[in-house]
């Protein structure tokens, strides 16, 4: 693999395995943990109030602060720097949008992440990222 890495980080064990594989596996790429705020999904997001959702979304970018910051940290631990990023829609489409349009060689995802209950196999997102990514994914389990 090569020279830029995308690593979905939500801050579950799994992200932060796939996170020190990137790490430890590549120590010459350059790493780039993102973590996605969700927004909500369904009939009543949609009808939701712009300031009803403000405090939330701003809350809750402030979760995805604190938990990209344990990436920089993981990062640290390791001898290493990384950069990182904050976008906010569905996860998987967030990723699979940054590797059609970003300059990353692979992604590197945990099995399933911290939301609802796992499937055997794959998270939703992490299904959903390898059956639409334009660049190749490595699962880490």
């Amino acid at each position: 693999m090569g020279d830029r890495l995308l690593v979905p980080y939500d801050g579950s064990e799994p992200a932060t395995d796939a996170l020190e594989y990137a790490l430890e596996t590549f120590p010459d790429a350059d790493v780039v943990a993102l973590y996605v705020v969700p927004v909500p999904d369904g009939y009543w997001g949609a009808f939701q109030d712009a300031d009803e959702r403000g405090p939330d979304v701003d809350q809750a970018h402030d979760i995805g602060r604190n938990i990209i910051n344990e990436a920089t940290q993981l990062a640290a631990d390791h001898d290493r720097d990384i950069e990182t990023e904050i976008e906010t829609g569905k996860p998987d489409h967030e990723i699979i949008k940054l590797a059609e349009t970003e300059a990353y060689e692979a992604i590197v995802i945990g099995s399933h992440g911290r939301e609802g209950i796992s499937r055997i196999l794959l998270g939703s997102v992490a299904e959903n990222v390898v059956r639409r990514s334009p660049i190749p994914v490595t699962i880490v389990r």
